[in-house]
Order: C-alpha cells, then sequence, then structure tokens
C-alpha cells in the first residue's frame, strides 16, 4: 500500500503592523469569499517561505520578510487527497499598498476583525493565528460525519 497522498500546498499570512491593526483583503470573485488573510498555492519547485512571500507581493504590493510559521490548517476529502495551508505572520513589510484582481486590501484594527464579513472558516482560522496554545486546524471525517478540532 502506497503511503503517498494527493496535497494542495497553500500559504497565508497575518501581516500586522505596531498599531494593533492587521492587513486583510476581501476576496471576491471565487468560491471562498469574504475577509480573509492574503495567501494562495504553492507551485511547483517553490519553497513554502518562497511561495508565500510571491503570493503577498501579487496580492498586495508588499514585500515581506521574517516570516515566522503560526500553524497549519488541513483538510481530507472524501477521495483521500489533503489541502494544507501553511500559516505565517510578520511585522517586516514595505511597498506601496495595491488590489490585486483577487480583492481589495486595506488595514483594519484587530479587534474589528471578528465584525467583518469574514470568509468562511477564517474565524475559526484566528486562533491558529492568535493563540500560541493551537497550532493546527485540522477538519477530518469521522464514521461519515465532519468532525473539526478546534470546534
Amino acid at each position: 500500500m502506497s503511503r503517498e497522498t494527493a496535497t494542495i500546498l497553500t500559504n497565508m499570512c497575518m501581516i500586522y503592523d505596531n498599531q494593533g491593526r492587521v492587513l486583510v483583503q476581501d476576496k471576491v470573485g471565487s468560491n471562498w469569499c469574504g475577509v480573509t488573510f492574503p495567501g494562495g498555492h504553492v507551485e511547483a519547485e517553490e519553497s513554502i517561505v518562497d511561495s508565500t512571500i510571491r503570493e503577498i507581493k501579487e496580492e498586495t504590493g508588499l514585500d515581506i520578510s521574517d516570516l515566522k510559521i503560526c500553524g497549519i490548517k488541513d483538510w481530507t476529502y472524501a477521495q483521500g487527497s489533503r489541502y494544507v495551508v501553511f500559516l505565517y505572520k510578520t511585522n517586516k513589510f514595505s511597498g506601496q499598498l495595491q488590489p490585486s484582481k483577487e480583492g481589495p486590501v486595506y488595514w483594519v484594527d484587530l479587534k474589528e476583525l471578528k465584525h467583518l464579513k469574514l470568509a468562511p472558516s477564517m474565524a475559526i482560522m484566528l486562533e491558529v493565528f492568535l493563540r500560541d496554545d493551537v497550532s493546527e486546524h485540522f477538519i477530518y471525517q469521522e464514521n461519515g460525519v465532519w468532525k473539526d478540532s478546534l470546534k
């Protein structure tokens, strides 16, 4: 039996400033709409960190550095494949903020973030970004019932 699993690798980054604000993207035109942190897919022959730096540049116009991994979100599909999101945060950035075709980007007070129209599961993912005692948000099936490690 093969131990290989088809896996989609993605990333997301919480960029924060020293004034209590975080950079968000209001995703439009996708099957995962709403306010979220920017990020995207890992390309072939690209490291996870490099993919995060590239995606943030493409989606926000900012150059980021000194990324700290704070956890992962992952789930399984019925056919056995997986979807993994590597979650990073940083307060090291430069450049001019600009929107992308994926949606506008703007700064918001972290305390106000949960009151916005968040993308599905984003409120739960914030637990991984913000809590030191949580490092994974895992969604899986057990006896045909979907379960969530953080609920």
